[in-house]
């Protein structure tokens, strides 16, 4: 019997493609004990309202280069709570579940969140809990016993969970050994993204904006448009 194991860096209100490899997983691994990347997904997503696509981006609080993405504080001096808020209003004045998304929005930003892994991990959970996704078991990275770096040590996060199936986006082709994985016995799988076009406000389709345009857009039946499966990492590579 397989087991799919997912590690995934946390996203502040992700796409719908980090949904759909949650929908995959059996184990999803919040990987957040890694360098921040600045200007990475952790800290923001596009949103697309009346005037095109743009940046929701959190802010930092004495962000020094080599930081942990838990280490990372938010700068809760301004009200970027209030301002994200008020741009998801204003995108989404005429999506018919606007509310429904704002809702969600509000739930995440009740919760204590002092680093950008806090409120990325949270508005990852409330996206999957509003989209029914429970398969999965939600771990973080600093929970397991496994030091290392780079594919030794995911591969060895997934023995160590005793996952067979390492399920990965396509950022992984230019780094990950795959050879390591098929040394332990480890399927590696790379997502095939259907990227779904459902109705979308403001003109031509675009899917790699936050999954709150889906929630707005849709509300829970968008569940249907997340469904994305994989490829094995030799024909994908190919």
């Amino acid at each position: 019997m397989s087991r799919n194991i997912v590690i995934s860096q946390s996203m502040y209100f992700p796409w719908v493609g980090l949904l759909e490899q949650i929908r995959l997983a059996d184990v999803f691994v919040h990987y957040d004990d890694v360098q921040y990347s600045k200007g990475s997904f952790s800290n923001r997503v596009q949103v697309k309202g009346v005037n095109g696509v743009n940046w929701m981006t959190l802010p930092l609080r004495d962000y020094h280069f080599g930081q942990r993405i838990d280490e990372v504080m938010l700068d809760d001096r301004t009200d970027w709570r209030g301002k994200h808020r008020e741009i998801l209003r204003q995108a989404y004045l005429k999506a018919p579940f606007r509310d429904e998304m704002l809702a969600l929005v509000d739930r995440v930003f009740t919760q204590a969140a002092a680093t950008v892994a806090d409120i990325s991990r949270q508005s990852m959970l409330a996206l999957a809990a509003y989209f029914g996704l429970d398969r999965p078991t939600f771990v973080c990275s600093t929970s397991l016993p496994v030091p290392g770096s780079s594919s030794e040590r995911v591969c060895e996060i997934v023995s160590h969970l005793e996952g067979t199936v390492y399920i990965t986006g396509h950022g992984a082709r230019n780094y990950l050994n795959h050879a390591l994985f098929e040394e332990k016995g480890i399927s590696v799988e790379y997502m095939q993204y259907e990227r779904t076009p459902y109705p979308q406000l403001n003109g031509d389709f675009t899917p790699y904006v936050t999954a709150l345009d889906l929630v707005a857009n849709c509300g829970v039946g968008g569940a249907r448009m997340i469904h994305s499966g994989t490829i094995g990492w030799k024909e994908f590579i190919q």
